[in-house]
């Protein structure tokens, strides 16, 4: 959060969902963290368009952070419904979404079903549309991850396959506690909805001005054909250096990114 920001929470249907507002004349922001994560994963993020006067609020997904965390299911659509229910309350328009891994494909998903509240997207080494081979080892993970040993087999996942050897270690260490911390019914029913997820049930074509930032991994996070059959006027960029969490490993090189982005496709 930055030193302007504030925590607030509005109420839908019961359920409180709180984000960190950073109040400015700009054009608003809106940021959105990834599975089992909070608003505080987007910091850099939102350092750097509070310190461009822009309006920036980076919201806690519901069962995450400081939202309520009812049992129930967790599709992508529904984090999207309540982001638009929320930019609505918040006279949010024509936003910039900036979404970090699962984040980015509720941010596509907001994106395809509401673009008038959209200005232009990015997306942060999202599995936007999922690739083939991911699949295979998802109901392994699951079932793993409804088992007794929950939390150890979201640490063995996330410490195997979203990080590279250049991240810092405390940082790594960090982000594994937090999210193995995460309510086990959000981790399991989340990861379900991201597993289901199909970007061609909200859009045959994005019209929305649209980056797809992947870090530096050898196993691309997304389907990028499949991905660009639905963005064909998507731009792209890659990291140096930086695993999954790359808007904190190299936020020099992420913020670079989006602000040429919005130099060369956003029209003012």
């Amino acid at each position: 959060m930055t030193a302007q920001a504030r925590l607030r929470t509005l109420t839908r249907d019961g359920v409180s969902l709180a984000f960190a507002e950073t109040p400015g004349d700009g054009p608003p922001v809106l940021l959105v963290h990834g599975w089992c994560c909070d608003q505080s994963y987007l910091a850099p993020q939102a350092d750097h368009f509070a310190a461009l006067g822009r309006r920036v609020v980076a919201v806690d997904l519901r069962g995450h952070g400081a939202s309520d965390k009812p049992v129930q299911p967790y599709p992508m659509e529904a984090f999207s419904d309540d982001l638009a229910w929320l930019c609505g309350e918040l006279g949010l328009e024509r936003s910039l979404v900036v979404g970090h891994s699962m984040g980015g494909i509720v941010g596509f998903d907001l994106s395809a079903r509401r673009p008038d509240l959209v200005e232009a997207l990015v997306m942060i080494d999202a599995a936007v549309a999922l690739p083939a081979a991911a699949r295979v080892a998802i109901p392994a993970f699951l079932e793993k991850l409804r088992g007794p040993d929950g939390a150890a087999a979201l640490r063995a996942y996330v410490g195997a396959a979203l990080f590279i050897p250049t991240d810092d270690p405390d940082r790594r260490d960090r982000i594994l506690d937090a999210m193995a911390a995460a309510p086990r019914h959000v981790m399991v029913a989340a990861f379900e909805g991201l597993r289901d997820y199909d970007p061609a049930t909200a859009t045959a074509r994005l019209r929305t001005p649209a980056l797809y930032v992947a870090a530096d991994e050898p196993t691309p996070r997304t389907d990028l054909a499949r991905l660009r059959e639905l963005a064909p006027d998507m731009l792209y960029g890659q990291t140096v250096g930086s695993g999954h969490f790359c808007q904190l490993e190299v936020p020099d090189q992420v913020d670079a990114m989006i602000e040429r982005f919005l130099r060369v496709a956003v029209p003012r």
